[in-house]
C-alpha cells in the first residue's frame, strides 16, 4: 500500500498520508511521494481544488518520523526540502483536513494550505524547540502570521500543544466540525469553490495571497491588473451571458 494516496473526485483531488500505524508521520518517503502528489495535482488543469488529509482516526499528520528519518543518511533528506518548494509554486487552493495529532511536519503541511477544517479531537503543535531545531517547513514565518503574535511565540518557544477549541478562537483553523465531518465538510467547500470560473479563483488567490507581502498601494495595483486580465477573458463572457440567461456557466479556463 502507498504511504500517499492520490483520488480524483469531480476535479477535486484528495491527497492522504497513509501511514496509519505511524500516526501518518513522514519518513523521508513520504515527503517525497507528496511532493510528486502536489506536482500532480499543480500541473493538471482537471482539478480545481485539493483536499489534504491523514487516514485512520487518531492522526491528520504527527509530524516527521523520526526515528526513521534519523536512522537514514542525512543526504536521503532531499524529499523533505523539494515538498515545501512545490506547494509555494500552488495556483489552486488546497483545503487541510485534519482530525487527530497535527504536529510539527504536520501542522506546517496545514499551514501552507489556504484554509483549515478541524475535528473537535484535534491537537495542534510545534515541538521541534523540545529536539534542539526550529520548524523548518514554513513554521516560523506561517504561523505568526495566521495567529496572535504572542501565542504563536509561545507555541513556537515551548513547542506546547493546543486544542481543537482553542485553535479556532485564534483563527488557525477554520472551520471546527465533528471527526466524522471533517471530510464531507472539506468536500463541500472544495464542491463550491468548483462552481466558481478557474482563472478567477487563481487570480484572486494571487491577489489575496500576494497582497500580504505589499503595500495596500501595491495590493491594490495588483488587483487592477488582475481584474483586466479576467475582463478579457472567455469565461468572463460566460460568467455574464449565464448569469443573464439564468443557468450554470460552462467554464473553460480560458
Amino acid at each position: 500500500m502507498s504511504k500517499v494516496l492520490f483520488e480524483e473526485r469531480d476535479g477535486i483531488a484528495i491527497v492522504t498520508i497513509n501511514r496509519p500505524e505511524r500516526l501518518n508521520a513522514c519518513d523521508f518517503e513520504t515527503y517525497g511521494l507528496l511532493a510528486d502528489a502536489w506536482a500532480r495535482f499543480r500541473d493538471d488543469p482537471k482539478l480545481r481544488v485539493a483536499i489534504l488529509t491523514g487516514s485512520g482516526e487518531r492522526a491528520f499528520c504527527a509530524g516527521s518520523d523520526i526515528k526513521s528519518n534519523y536512522a537514514e543518511n542525512r543526504a536521503a533528506e532531499e524529499p523533505v526540502n523539494r515538498l515545501f518548494p512545490v506547494l509555494a509554486t500552488m495556483t489552486k487552493p488546497i483545503i487541510a483536513a485534519i482530525h487527530g495529532h497535527c504536529n510539527g511536519g504536520g501542522l506546517e503541511q496545514a499551514l501552507a494550505c489556504d484554509m483549515r477544517v478541524a475535528s473537535t479531537n484535534a491537537q495542534f503543535g510545534l515541538g521541534e524547540v523540545r529536539l534542539g531545531l526550529l520548524p523548518g517547513g514554513g513554521g516560523t514565518q506561517r504561523l505568526p502570521r495566521l495567529i496572535p503574535l504572542g501565542r504563536a511565540l509561545e507555541l513556537l518557544y515551548t513547542g506546547s500543544r493546543i486544542g481543537a477549541e482553542e485553535a479556532w478562537r485564534l483563527g488557525l483553523v477554520d472551520h471546527l466540525v465533528p471527526p466524522e465531518r471533517v471530510l464531507a465538510k472539506s468536500v463541500e467547500i472544495a464542491g463550491e469553490i468548483c462552481k466558481s470560473a478557474p482563472l478567477a479563483v487563481e487570480k484572486i488567490r494571487e491577489a489575496a495571497l500576494g497582497g500580504l507581502d505589499l503595500t495596500l498601494e501595491e495590493g491594490l495595483a495588483l488587483e487592477a491588473r488582475n481584474f483586466l486580465f479576467l475582463r478579457d477573458t472567455e469565461d468572463s463572457v460566460e460568467g455574464a451571458q449565464a448569469f443573464a440567461e439564468k443557468r450554470a456557466p460552462v467554464w473553460r479556463g480560458r
